[in-house]
């Protein structure tokens, strides 16, 4: 049923590459190609060479980040509850960025940035592109406080030679912290327990000489 639906509204396009055949998408929907999306039909070679290829693809108009369901959700959240909050989209790498601002932005940021993130993980569930979110710069804050909350313990790690367990994390920040840790030699880091937040254990190895030895 979705595909018959996907044949009827969205034109096909033909031209002897893909280039051209693109160009013809662009002129008769009037979109520039970074407003269409595309997908390739059929890529043949007609008689045996003789009169070249010929490419078809069909070519739709892609949606405006304001139809997407971030701005859907978001739209909705702001109508509820009375903040004095603004936001702003913009699509990158296949990846969506939600920028918030407004007078009450500090209320996102409070408890380490508990509502900002909170949103971020909703978004994610709701929306085809992942979604960043960020307030005041709060993300390369945060990165920055974690990468050196994962050094510091990894220091005390390195002298003591015992493990050490940092407190519970949300996913991105795991990331943070096994990137960095993993980065110092003889260091190795493991996140521990089940669910959203985790906590992750900070631990020497042996290198193989030192096995072998």
């Amino acid at each position: 049923m979705e595909k018959n639906e996907k044949n009827n509204t969205h034109q096909e396009f033909k031209g002897r590459n893909l280039e051209e055949a693109i160009s013809h998408a662009e002129h008769v929907l009037k979109r520039p190609r970074s407003q269409l999306n595309y997908e390739i039909v059929t890529e043949k070679t007609k008689l045996f060479g003789i009169k070249g290829k010929e490419i078809v693809i069909r070519a739709w108009p892609k949606k405006s980040l304001e139809d997407s369901p971030a701005a859907q959700f978001l739209n909705r959240f702001l109508e509820i509850f009375p903040l004095e909050l603004n936001y702003y989209l913009k699509e990158r790498n296949e990846m969506l960025f939600v920028i918030f601002d407004g007078q009450d932005k500090h209320l996102l940021l409070r408890k380490d940035g508990a509502l900002l993130l909170a949103i971020q993980h909703i978004l994610n569930k709701i929306s085809e592109a992942k979604v960043q979110i960020d307030c005041d710069f709060f993300k390369k804050r945060k990165e920055r406080e974690i990468r050196e909350r994962a050094k510091q313990t990894a220091r005390i790690v390195q002298e003591t030679g015992r493990e050490e367990i940092m407190d519970y994390m949300n996913p991105y920040e795991r990331r943070i912290v096994h990137l960095t840790v993993n980065q110092i030699p003889g260091l190795a880091t493991e996140s521990l327990g089940e669910g959203f937040l985790k906590q992750i254990r900070v631990y020497q190895v042996k290198s193989s000489e030192e096995i072998s030895g």
